[in-house]
């Protein structure tokens, strides 16, 4: 799409974040107590200028001081996009440890502007309760919000994506750190005090060592939170979303053939019976696009939470994995492996062999792998990349269902608070940067017990095709997670699950019933799960026939199109969810409503005021045929679809 950023958004972005120079950068951190601001002339700043590409101007500004700690910091300024970019680097030149560090701040300052209002939210918690946003006016002094996530992973209790809005124009915000991170927010009498870091940082820096900060990313936009939801997500896509190929990962439909033999996960999975799956579905008319095995594939004697052990289980894959992965290569399909490499259970190889590699709580509790050891981290990649390449493996998903703050603290000195974690999310994306290089092509799919890890550093090296562990079938819930997803983290995948009792409305969890129409409207997102099973009847194969096309159309412009939501959502039985996708340079879109089983509203009317008001458009809905025609003007007046309870509709509509 064509760009929408105008002169007035670079001018507004100068105006507010432009790197200046080395004293003034938006740094702040004590050293042995005396607090420093900026890179100080005493440290004899240097500043480098790279082009680091077509889009992004990268400022390294670099200084020392006597004791030999360098400071460096990276300012990225986007030349298509006001964004800048910040991200300090602390690093021990001496052979001796450095004095105390303390209270890394970046992105710290006065953002200037009238009315100022905090928008954050919670992140996924694991519980129906995630997914929720607040707005804080900072109209007085002691309007004062610190927010920071719980138990050491970043989108846990806190989400890392916030907005500042003023008056007449905002402030996107997100926070690359997948630890404790924290966000301040305050009132100022010219606007608002911004400041960002990791939570807990009181330490010596040993000899060679670096400590860094949180990445921190701040876009400038001129106008509404509308404006400011299309200039993120239109970034996003272009500079965040990793690609395949070169090109943007396309909607992706995901099958498997889960609880085999009547065993939990995938612990009963075997050559034979995944197989037997994908020729099922082909035989039927259904071609995944991804091919997903999840936990339980390596020797757990049928308990998927025994890990430690990173190697296929030839009881089960006499073959190992490798011919799973070659014929879903030979019909078309991505093969996709789950991994929890950090969570280590006792009785494993980890566990025996390696017990130094390991960090444990105080107390009871799960045990974590040391990524911010070298050699541990190096035994990891090389592991795993192994796997990867044998099994023919092309998305590596990655699993994390424990809490690290525990055994991170439990590590630590006096003097090194902090630092085992920053060691730690360091060797995290090491990791996976070598993994990413290793195998061309290969991309990654972020989970931690749903999307507690989705922080901006993690998305730039993955998707996350499982956002949460939470609602997969209790469809007003899922609402309400899709609406947030769809404005921060636009590329996700949602099953077509339903825990509805048919008898009483009530969502039962974990419960599921056969997916029909009102399960596919409700999922419907970049990246499908169709829960339809291998052996389903020819009725459940007809209709997934008829509504993956649908569905697949739907995300086609999920991914190429502008994003309005139509409804604020309660996670309600009792309303309607609505939402409109549109591309401006090519006169196309969709808009869907969907009837919850509660819904007394018998009609929803979409106003879609972003159509060209002159222009006509043809609407056609693809499970009736029913066509339409209607100018912009008529449809921002209001586009009405009448809906049965418990149904949905998608229109898709062109330039005619």
């Amino acid at each position: 799409m064509k760009s929408i950023v105008t002169a007035r958004d670079m001018a507004l972005f100068g105006r507010i974040f432009k790197y200046n120079s080395p004293e003034t950068l938006p740094l702040s951190f004590r050293y042995n107590g005396e607090v420093i601001r900026g890179i100080p002339s005493s440290w004899n700043p240097t500043v480098e200028r790279q082009l680091t590409d077509a889009c992004i101007t990268t400022f390294v500004i670099r200084g020392r001081n006597e004791d030999g700690l360098e400071v460096k910091v990276e300012a990225k300024e986007y030349r298509d996009y006001p964004m800048i970019e910040y991200t300090a680097f602390f690093t021990n030149t001496s052979d001796h440890d450095t004095g105390i560090v303390s209270d890394i701040r970046i992105a710290e300052g006065v953002i200037k502007g009238k009315d100022p209002v905090f928008i954050h939210g919670n992140g996924d918690t694991c519980c129906d309760d995630g997914y929720e946003w607040w707005r804080d006016a900072l109209d007085a002094p002691e309007k004062r919000f610190t927010i920071t996530p719980n138990d050491g992973t970043s989108c846990n209790g806190a989400f890392p994506y916030m907005r500042l809005m003023f008056d007449g124009f905002g402030v996107n915000i997100a926070v690359g750190w997948t630890g404790m991170w924290r966000a301040d927010a305050a009132y100022d009498a010219e606007g608002a005090f911004v400041s960002f870091g990791q939570k807990r940082c009181h330490f010596v820096i040993r000899p060679g060592e670096i400590m860094r900060t949180p990445r921190v990313n701040l876009e400038a936009f001129c106008g509404d939170e509308n404006r400011g939801m299309q200039m993120w997500r239109r970034w996003y896509f272009d500079h965040i979303l990793p690609k395949e190929n070169g090109r943007p990962i396309s909607p992706k439909c995901c099958m498997h053939v889960f609880a085999a033999e009547g065993h939990p996960e995938f612990t009963g999975a075997t050559e034979e019976n995944q197989c037997r799956g994908i020729d099922a579905y082909l035989k039927g008319g259904i071609r995944p696009d991804i091919w997903w095995i999840d936990a339980g594939w390596y020797p757990c004697d049928y308990r998927w939470q025994t890990i430690g052990t990173w190697k296929v289980d030839k009881k089960r894959f006499q073959n190992g994995l490798g011919a799973i992965g070659k014929k879903c290569h030979e019909n078309d399909m991505q093969f996709l492996l789950w991994f929890e490499p950090e969570r280590v259970t006792e009785d494993t190889e980890l566990w025996n062999e390696h017990r130094d590699w390991l960090l444990f709580p105080d107390g009871e509790g799960s045990v974590l792998l040391n990524l911010g050891d070298p050699e541990c981290c190096d035994f990891i990649i090389n592991r795993v990349d192994s796997i990867i390449k044998e099994s023919g493996v092309d998305i590596y998903r990655q699993d994390f269902n424990m809490n690290p703050a525990p055994c991170w603290e439990a590590a630590e000195d006096e003097d090194r608070i902090g630092a085992v974690e920053n060691l730690h999310i360091q060797g995290y994306l090491r990791y996976w940067d070598t993994l990413i290089e290793r195998n061309p092509g290969l991309w990654i799919d972020s989970c931690a017990s749903g999307g507690r890890r989705n922080d901006l550093e993690t998305m730039r090296r993955a998707v996350t095709l499982h956002y949460t562990d939470v609602g997969y079938g209790h469809h007003p819930i899922k609402q309400k997670q899709h609406r947030q997803m769809f404005e921060w983290i636009p590329y996700f995948r949602a099953h077509n699950m339903d825990w509805e009792n048919p008898e009483t409305g009530e969502y039962e969890k974990h419960v599921n019933h056969r997916a029909d129409r009102y399960a596919y409207h409700c999922a419907m997102a970049p990246s499908l799960t169709d829960m339809m099973e291998w052996d389903a009847t020819e009725e459940d194969y007809a209709l997934a026939r008829e509504m993956q096309p649908i569905w697949r159309h739907a995300a086609e412009l999920m991914l190429d199109a502008d994003y309005y939501p139509l409804t604020e959502c309660r996670k309600s039985r009792e309303d309607f969810y609505a939402m409109y996708f549109y591309n401006p340079d090519e006169k196309r879109g969709f808009v869907q409503a969907v009837r919850n089983n509660a819904c007394p509203e018998e009609t929803f009317t979409a106003y879609m005021t972003s159509l060209e008001p002159e222009t006509a458009y043809r609407f056609t809905n693809p499970e009736t045929g029913e066509e339409k025609i209607m100018t912009g003007k008529a449809a921002a007046a209001g586009f009405t679809m009448a809906v049965e309870r418990r149904a949905g509709q998608v229109w898709f509509f062109e330039k005619k």
